[in-house]
């Protein structure tokens, strides 16, 4: 944090204000004091200054500069005591006078007081940079004059000596699981990432993330993991194959390391500064801290979108919904794809930066940001949180008082009208269903009420394992797909309420072979009807991209119900919902002879018929390979 000093021409032009002269002894601690400043010990120069005062009670330029010192020192009541004591002292009150009284009466919650002061300063010089900090105080006055009376519950926990050490941590980032915390260290002036797993209810202990990312010539930090921990997104500064300063990298997990990072590029990067990525769940949108042309002051948060052709698109200003004239910084998009958490002096607030939280409407746009409330921000800094997927645990960097040096990295619980919008997540591993052994495949999850991809993926080449969340209160279509087997269809519903309890599953694919048989999960009809619903249409163009690409198989297409009702009228209603299936891939330029279908009624169950959850299996489509 920079902070503002009174330090001005004290020492050049003689006593800033109209006072008799100080005696010698309280001059001589005065002038002391300046050398101790510079070297930016405010230790000393507090106690040679707390010597002037006491020497001489009158002496109201030793008060203003004592003022700045403890200020300096985050000592807002000393500092407040101070100037307050400079006012008492002078005739005609300077305008930088009123504005540091009435800034630490507003950092020690004297709300209304430093209102009237700010007031008065405004009377006095209404057109300075001055005043515009003081009509942006005037507005965080009215609003954390009614928000602190308001406090959330708020109790920060250390995360231990597995992550935190006498060095400083921060930046943290955390998978979607929960299971793998990456966050940045610096030692020796050099910042690097180190990684740590929740085991047994506590954190390991960290070790460095990779020799492929962690550089001993250049700093690395405030980074972002996708959701699925195999994309981490970096700030890296002055290298070689930097546009600009600053520039962002990332890097792709491959098994147990990572591979070599890569900038971006532009229009990501440019030869502005450009820091703090968060990328969305789906992958597909990068936001970060930018001050280049074109926002709306300061640094503000941008977007990027990756386009159809797989690169990034235009660099978007968020705009006046998010930033603000002031700066904006360390955004973080929530693992719902909805919720943007970020900080800002900008928005009304409790000073300097606090931490604010948006959603996304259904247009894309989002809403107007809240402040999280007190305590969690106050006239201090706040900055760089992350939210756990479940929405219930807030990450940070502090220096409290029960850490163990420096910045240590904290947990809280997130109050409940700034939690973000209930998620889950499939996890697992996709194998070989004759071998058993790992295999590379695509892994597709797509909203069947938008029709929009969530999470479009390769499992890791050396595990074969994948992560995609999905947010509560949909229907998913999920899929999973390789070269020379047949694709696995599954159907997670989400209904709104539902807890929020994680998918894991193993996943076993053949090899396309004749006989071979896949039930298409997400083919939908309704009760007793056979005509095809509309969230059926993404599992129907997989089967005829499954079709094209491979030309020389040929299939029957058949359908089954549960045993309620007539067995002949069900067989009917099989065979019918078979041949709307067929029609499809007519109508889409399959060959009518690699085509036939088939009704099997009830015939066929694979579920107990005897619950809701076992017709729901029974009634479904599948699909037979007859010839390749």
């Amino acid at each position: 944090m920079k902070y503002w000093f009174l330090l001005s021409l004290i020492f050049l032009s003689g006593f800033a204000n109209a006072q008799n002269s100080p005696n010698k002894k309280a001059l001589n601690f005065f002038e002391r004091a300046n050398p101790f400043i510079q070297k930016q010990d405010y230790a000393s120069a507090e106690q040679v200054l707390k010597n002037a005062v006491e020497a001489d009670p009158l002496f109201q330029d030793a008060y203003e500069l004592l003022a700045g010192v403890y200020k300096a020192q985050r000592k807002y009541i000393e500092a407040k005591g101070a100037f307050q004591r400079v006012v008492t002292l002078s005739k005609n009150v300077s305008p930088e006078v009123l504005f540091g009284t009435a800034e630490m009466e507003f950092a020690t919650q004297e709300y209304e007081k430093a209102r009237q002061h700010f007031t008065q300063l405004l009377n006095l010089d209404a057109s300075s940079e001055r005043a515009k900090k003081a009509t942006k105080y005037l507005m965080d006055c009215d609003f954390s004059v009614v928000a602190i009376k308001k406090p959330f519950k708020y109790t920060p926990n250390n995360l231990g000596k597995g992550v935190n050490t006498t060095d400083a941590e921060y930046f943290p980032a955390l998978t979607a699981d929960g299971e793998t915390l990456v966050f940045t260290r610096q030692v020796n002036g050099n910042e690097d990432f180190w990684t740590s797993k929740f085991k047994n209810n506590s954190w390991s202990i960290a070790t460095p993330l990779s020799q492929k990312i962690n550089t001993p010539r250049y700093n690395e930090g405030a980074q972002t993991i996708s959701p699925d921990g195999k994309y981490l997104f970096f700030t890296g500064c002055n290298r070689p194959d930097g546009l600009g300063r600053c520039d962002i990298y990332v890097s792709h997990r491959e098994g147990n390391d990572w591979g070599e990072p890569y900038n971006v590029g532009k229009p990501v990067n440019s030869e502005y500064w450009e820091s703090q990525p968060a990328i969305s769940p789906d992958g597909r949108t990068l936001y970060f801290i930018s001050n280049r042309p074109g926002g709306s002051g300061g640094y503000d948060v941008w977007k990027s979108t990756i386009t159809d052709d797989a690169k990034w698109g235009p660099a978007v200003n968020l705009g006046p919904e998010i930033n603000t004239a002031y700066d904006e910084n360390t955004p973080f998009l929530h693992a719902d794809g909805k919720t943007l958490y970020f900080s800002s002096n900008g928005w009304p607030g409790f000073g300097n930066k606090d931490i604010y939280y948006s959603r996304m409407d259904d247009s894309g746009k989002f809403t107007q940001p809240v402040n999280l409330g007190y305590p969690i921000n106050s006239f201090d800094d706040e900055s760089g949180l992350i939210v756990s997927a479940d929405g219930n645990l807030g990450m940070f960097s502090s220096n409290l008082k029960d850490g163990f040096g420096g910045q240590d990295i904290y947990s809280f619980g997130i109050p409940e009208p700034a939690k973000p919008l209930k998620v889950s997540y499939v996890k697992g591993i996709v194998r070989d269903k004759d071998t058993k052994k790992t295999i590379e495949s695509n892994v597709q999850v797509v909203d069947l009420k938008t029709n929009k991809t969530v999470f479009d993926d390769y499992t890791d080449p050396e595990t074969g394992e994948f992560l995609a969340v999905m947010p509560i209160g949909s229907d998913y279509l999920f899929n999973v797909n390789a070269e020379g087997y047949l694709f696995y269809s599954e159907n997670f519903e989400l209904k709104a309420g539902d807890i929020n309890k994680p998918y894991q599953i193993e996943v076993y694919i053949e090899k396309i072979k004749q006989g071979g048989n896949v039930t298409l999960r997400n083919i939908f009809f309704d009760t007793n009807k056979y005509n095809l619903l509309p969230s059926s249409i993404k599992e129907l163009d997989l089967l005829i991209d499954f079709l094209n690409e491979n030309t020389t198989v040929n299939i029957e297409i058949q359908g089954h119900t549960d045993n309620i009702g007539d067995a002949k009228l069900n067989e009917k209603l099989s065979l019918n919902r078979a041949n709307a299936v067929y029609d499809y891939l007519l109508k889409n330029n399959i060959d009518l002879k690699r085509l036939t279908f088939k009704g099997f009624g009830a015939s066929r169950p694979i579920a107990d018929n005897k619950t809701e959850i076992g017709r729901k299996s029974n009634r479904r489509t599948s699909f037979l390979i007859t010839k390749i």
